[in-house]
């Protein structure tokens, strides 16, 4: 395969290996059902045990915690090759284990150690209420009240574009406080909340007229009333946005900017077969001079957001002050680059491309959606210059 990262990444024969596997594992359970899975809505519960079984769930946290401990290069290698096939299926990764990271990094009790270790193996779904009806870009506005009565919060509100959140077993709500604590007022501070997926009064209504992305299961969530124990925050109130959801969206956007190169290889591993095998007068479409340019700047533009990801896991791997910004960019970089590749694809492919008999029609579709989770890209261009770049 011309396209085949392996082959001028300088990846340890461990490495190699693991990536191998990763490819392997895709080909055989992810590959061959990801055009039903779009069609049906769902990615199915069965895949979850098979990613399970696979340890592929929390893969990126400490060992110590149940984890797979894999570095970060690793884990975005991982994250590729799931979603050259399916980003529905990368969803549900990046989502769990964004989810899982930040209650592990923030989490206090015992209780969040004991979840954490159920979130790793699998054995629970992860899911984050963040966004809402009113509220998208800026997550800071967030209309969802969590009040303070005795040892517990009152949560009430509605969550909407939750991942996954059909059938979750648990969730990290973010949701304004009110009421007071040691005396004095906690009104309008941003607090997070785990929010099992049984608390009476939470209920959840699937969406479905979704773009891209179909088979992620999305939900809105509805709070009435919903009694929290003040043990389920994490954090501390006040530190909702800057630390929790922070945390939360460093790791998610890291995801996604490596599930954008997936998307990236799978449009131009499509165009190469495609072009080579179809003929326009009198030549296959890879001859033409036009097809040539396009097909050069899909492998350019995929390259160099790889190269972009794998600086990013770098400077996260060695805690790098920098890792924020290149991560920020990583995600920047990858989902113009898939953008730009699926409209080259589609291109490509005429108007067998806008059907759903080929691939690149979904490969569009789930694009579209990495420019705008985790921060939209006109939001990438907001913060990248906000923080400390790493020297090159």
């Amino acid at each position: 395969m011309v396209n085949d990262p392996g082959m001028w990444l300088k990846l340890s024969s461990e490495q190699r290996e693991a990536r191998q596997r990763f490819a392997d594992f895709v080909d055989e359970h992810v590959a061959p059902y990801a055009a039903a899975w779009d069609k049906a809505g769902e990615v199915p519960m069965e895949l979850r045990e098979k990613l399970r079984e696979e340890g592929y769930l929390g893969a990126g946290l400490p060992t110590e915690s149940g984890g797979g401990g894999m570095d970060a290069l690793l884990y975005g290698l991982l994250t590729e090759e799931i979603a050259r096939a399916c980003s529905s299926t990368r969803s549900l990764l990046t989502v769990h284990d964004m989810t899982a990271y930040t209650i592990w990094r923030w989490g206090r009790t015992h209780l969040d150690a004991d979840l954490v270790r159920q979130l790793t193996s699998g054995e629970k779904l992860a899911a984050i209420g963040l966004s809402e009806p009113n509220v998208g870009s800026d997550a800071t506005a967030v209309e969802t009240t969590a009040t303070l009565d005795g040892e517990s919060f009152v949560l009430n509100g509605r969550k909407k574009w939750v991942t996954f959140g059909q059938v979750a077993d648990v969730f990290m709500v973010f949701a304004r406080c009110a009421g007071e604590k040691d005396g004095q007022s906690v009104d309008g501070k941003l607090v997070a909340l785990l929010v099992p997926g049984d608390t009476p009064g939470l209920s959840r209504k699937p969406m479905t007229t979704i773009t891209g992305t179909r088979a992620t299961r999305v939900a809105e969530l509805f709070f009435e009333d919903c009694r929290i124990p003040a043990e389920n925050i994490l954090g501390r109130i006040g530190f909702g946005f800057s630390h929790v959801a922070s945390t939360a969206l460093d790791q998610g956007r890291f995801s996604v900017a490596w599930g954008s190169v997936g998307i990236a290889r799978a449009c131009l591993d499509a165009s190469l077969e495609y072009t080579q095998n179809r003929s326009q007068f009198g030549k296959p479409l890879s001859e033409h001079q036009l097809v040539r340019r396009k097909l050069t700047e899909m492998l350019t533009s995929t390259h160099a957001a790889r190269l972009t990801c794998c600086r990013a896991a770098t400077l996260r791997q060695d805690g790098d002050p920098g890792a924020t910004a290149e991560t920020l960019m990583a995600k920047y970089v990858s989902s113009r680059a898939a953008v730009a590749a699926a409209n080259a694809a589609v291109q490509l492919f005429g108007g067998n491309g806008l059907t759903e008999d080929y691939p690149v029609e979904r490969y569009l579709r789930d694009a579209k959606v990495m420019e705008v989770i985790e921060g939209t890209t006109q939001i990438q261009q907001n913060l990248i210059p906000r923080f400390p770049m790493s020297e090159l």
